[in-house]
């Protein structure tokens, strides 16, 4: 439902904001720009002078997605000990998964409607998985991890099959077990062998 914060908002914003609404919530394909400018309470003319294809406003949403999850994950990991900044990373996703409108991972449900790998929505998508890699490998490395890679890698596993999990199974349960799970990874390192990561990402 639109609010009047929402009819204050530029067009191209309130575009935006439905798109992400609708895309999460019913599937990328099965909303058309008939409905997306309606509820948007724009014109079609409008809708295409911001966004010159559909796909250009998916894009938009995935990289407005991910910009808000980078925002968090900075906050996150920003003056905190490498350990304890990696598992509240990680516990963002566990969070997730309780929200109300949770429908799992809008990235992987994107993905799952585009599956040409260099169509550029998929670019979006590939860029949010590369840096969220980058910003785990870098915390597993400031723990002293002896295979950082190999960490972030198993640890974006985690985080894919949490956010895939936690839409078809108990939500807390999905959550706690990716807590265990990110310790099991992440054995206790020497407090000599911890560093800060750089910021920045």
């Amino acid at each position: 439902m639109k609010t009047a914060a929402d009819r204050d908002l530029h067009p191209k914003d309130r575009l935006l904001r439905t798109a992400s609404r609708l895309f999460y919530a019913e599937g990328i394909h099965a909303v058309g720009v008939d409905r997306l400018v309606t509820e948007a309470s724009v014109t079609r003319a409008t809708f295409y002078r911001h966004f010159p294809t559909k796909d250009h406003l998916v894009a938009a949403y995935l990289a407005e997605s991910s910009r808000g999850i980078r925002e968090a994950v900075r906050a996150t990991r920003r003056e905190r000990p490498a350990r304890e900044a990696l598992v509240d990373v990680m516990a963002i996703i566990g969070d997730a998964t309780r929200a109300e409108d949770f429908r799992g991972c809008q990235f992987l449900n994107a993905a799952a409607e585009y599956p040409d790998p260099a169509h550029p929505v998929r670019v979006v998508i590939d860029e949010h998985r590369k840096w969220f890699f980058e910003v785990l490998r870098e915390q597993a490395e400031a723990v002293g991890h002896p295979d950082p890679e190999h960490a972030a890698r198993v640890l974006v596993l985690l985080r894919d099959g949490a956010l895939q999990g936690g839409e078809l199974d108990d939500p807390e349960t999905v959550r706690e077990t990716l807590r265990r799970a990110v310790e099991d990874v992440l054995p206790t390192a020497p407090a000599s062998t911890t560093r800060q990561p750089r910021e920045g990402r």
